[in-house]
C-alpha cells in the first residue's frame, strides 16, 4: 500500500481488501458522474491528479522509497498513463457522452475476459471449457446491452469509442505493469505516474475543453473520495494483492462491480437499467463470474 504494511496478511485481510477496492471501484462511477456535471472530464481529471499529486509528495519525502531509473522509469509511467489517462478518459467521456455509470462499470468489467483471451493466445494459459462458456456469455450480454442503448438512442459512437479506449487502457494498463514493473515501489510509482498523468491531461483540457469549473462542496467531496479513496487507497490494495498472492481475491469478486455502481446510481439520480439492459448485465456478470471463478484449493494435509 502506500504507506508501509506487513510482508504477509491472513487471508481475512485479503478478502477484506479486495471487497474494498470492488467497492470502491464501482461507487467511483458514481463520484465520477458527480464532478463531471461541474467540470468537463480532461478539467475534473486535471484537478483529480494535481491533488493527488500533492497529496503523495509528503508521503514520499518522509518515507523516502526507493525510486526506480533507468528503463524501469520509462516503464513505471507507461503503465500509469495507459492505466490512468488513457483508461479514466475513456470511461469518463463514456458517461459524459451519454452512457450511465451503471451501463458504463458493466462493460468495463469485461476486463478479465479480454485479459483471459490474450493470455489464452499469447501467453499459452489454458482456458477451461467453463471459462470459454463465461467469454461467450459475457460477450452476448455486452452484444445485448450495447444493441439496446444504440436502439434507443442511448449509445453513440463517441461514447462507444470512449468505452473502448478505456477497455484497452485498463488492460494494457495491468498487464504492462505486471510485466515490467511488478517490484516498483508503490509510493514511488505512484507520484510518477500521477504526476505524468497531469502532465498529459492538462494541454488536452486546455486545447480541447473550455476548462470551466463550476466549484462545490459536491465537486469538493467527488474529488476527495476518487483520490483518497481511489486513486490512493484501492489502486494500492489492488498491487498489494497482486504481490502477495491476494489477486484471486479481487478477480473473484470483479464481476459484482456494477451493481456498486448501479444502486448509487439508482437512489442518487433515479436512474435505473431497462428490463434490457438488466438482461444483459445479469448474462454479462454471470459470464464474466464463470470466467474468473476458480475452486477451491483442498488443503495440505486434508483427506
Amino acid at each position: 500500500m502506500i504507506l508501509s504494511a506487513p510482508r504477509a496478511a491472513p487471508r481475512v485481510g485479503h478478502t477484506l481488501l479486495a471487497w474494498y477496492f470492488v467497492a470502491i471501484w464501482g461507487s467511483g462511477f458514481i463520484a465520477s458522474k458527480i464532478g463531471m456535471q461541474h467540470a468537463a472530464p480532461f478539467t475534473f481529471l486535471t484537478l483529480r491528479f494535481a491533488i493527488g499529486t500533492l497529496c503523495l509528495i509528503p508521503i514520499v519525502l518522509i518515507t523516502r522509497p526507493l525510486w526506480p531509473r533507468g528503463a524501469a522509469l520509462g516503464h513505471v509511467v507507461v503503465a500509469g498513463l495507459l492505466m490512468h489517462a488513457i483508461h479514466l478518459s475513456g470511461s469518463h467521456y463514456t458517461q459524459y457522452l451519454g452512457l450511465s455509470a451503471g451501463i458504463t462499470s458493466v462493460l468495463l468489467c469485461i476486463q478479465p475476459l479480454i485479459t483471459a483471451l490474450i493470455a489464452a493466445r499469447w501467453m499459452r494459459e489454458r482456458l477451461t471449457s467453463l471459462q470459454w462458456a463465461g467469454i461467450v456469455l459475457a460477450l452476448a450480454g455486452v452484444a445485448l446491452i450495447v444493441w439496446h442503448k444504440i436502439d434507443v438512442h442511448d449509445a453513440t459512437a463517441g461514447s462507444l469509442i470512449a468505452v473502448a479506449v478505456a477497455l484497452f487502457g485498463v488492460t494494457a494498463g495491468t498487464l504492462y505493469q505486471r510485466t515490467f514493473c511488478p517490484r516498483v515501489d508503490l509510493r514511488a510509482a505512484a507520484l510518477l505516474q500521477f504526476a505524468a498523468t497531469f502532465t498529459v491531461l492538462a494541454p488536452m483540457a486546455l486545447a480541447f475543453e473550455d476548462n470551466a469549473i463550476r466549484w462545490s462542496w459536491a465537486l469538493a467531496g467527488a474529488l476527495l473520495y476518487l483520490v483518497i479513496f481511489a486513486s490512493l487507497l484501492a489502486v494500492s490494495a489492488w498491487h498489494y494483492l497482486m504481490r502477495h498472492g491476494g489477486a484471486t481475491h479481487v478477480t473473484s469478486l470483479v464481476y459484482l462491480t456494477p451493481a456498486f455502481a448501479i444502486v448509487p446510481e439508482f437512489l442518487w439520480f433515479g436512474i435505473a437499467p431497462s428490463a434490457t439492459s438488466w438482461a444483459g448485465i445479469v448474462i454479462t456478470c454471470f459470464g464474466v463470474g464463470l470466467v474468473v471463478w476458480r475452486p477451491a484449493q483442498p488443503r495440505k494435509g486434508a483427506a
